[in-house]
């Protein structure tokens, strides 16, 4: 069952889990607040627990405003373009031949046909950022798989507006954002570590974190380090 609470300005909303702890969060780009409770929690508890975290929301959402943010890509010549963390400044090219990228330690080269518009250079962009994704994800799970001693069945990657991974632990598949390819790869692997811990507990439990800590122990250094990293200049929206 959901439910909002409202404390002024700021809207809440609340989900019932099986779970021990009260877990409040501030999701990036936006600010959204979450608050996930224990089953048996009264809203008026919850309600009063939020209040109480009042000046931590506030100073969560203050940081999601004040952070950096992409402007809009219109893949021109001479467009700076992020790559694990590294700025590149992209060239273009034009032949009659299929669409491709190639990357030097300073330059994107994006060749297309004559006349592509910036519709269909997002689209070879964004193949070509999967298929360096597909290079780095495989090995970064062999290594953590034997580690956690987890399994993963399978993995995704897609465009995500809210969240850098996903995990569904009945089935076994993680989820990864296709933006992560703009990140430091180790941020890649932290993101991937915190997924795969999600296999042995789904939630957000006080299990998940001495999990993550033992593995992970500057799980919430990386975690920082990529909220405050530009955003991507899509309108995120739910």
């Amino acid at each position: 069952m959901r439910e909002t609470i409202h404390l002024g300005e700021i809207a809440i909303l609340v989900t019932r889990k099986a779970i021990k702890n009260v877990h409040l969060s501030v999701h990036p780009p936006d600010g959204r607040v979450t608050l996930t409770a224990p089953t048996s929690t009264r809203l008026d508890v919850a309600r009063a627990y939020a209040i109480s975290r009042l000046g931590w929301i506030r100073q969560q959402q203050q940081k999601l405003r004040g952070q950096a943010r992409e402007t809009p890509r219109k893949f021109i010549e001479r467009e700076s373009h992020q790559i694990w963390g590294r700025r590149h400044l992209m060239t273009i090219k034009h032949a009659e031949a299929k669409p491709c990228v190639t990357l030097d330690h300073k330059r994107i080269t994006l060749t297309v046909r004559p006349g592509s518009d910036s519709k269909k250079r997002a689209e070879v962009i964004h193949e070509w950022h999967k298929s360096l994704l597909h290079e780095a994800v495989p090995a970064i799970i062999k290594k953590w798989q034997p580690k956690l001693k987890v399994h993963v069945s399978s993995y995704f990657l897609q465009k995500m507006k809210t969240k850098w991974g996903s995990c569904n632990h009945r089935a076994g598949h993680i989820r990864l954002n296709t933006e992560l390819v703009k990140k430091p790869k180790d941020l890649l692997e932290y993101v991937i570590v915190h997924e795969l811990v999600h296999l042995l507990e789904p939630t957000h439990s006080s299990r998940f974190i001495e999990i993550l800590e033992m593995h992970y122990p500057s799980w919430r250094e990386a975690r920082a380090e990529l909220n405050e990293l530009p955003l991507s200049a899509e309108a995120w929206r739910e």
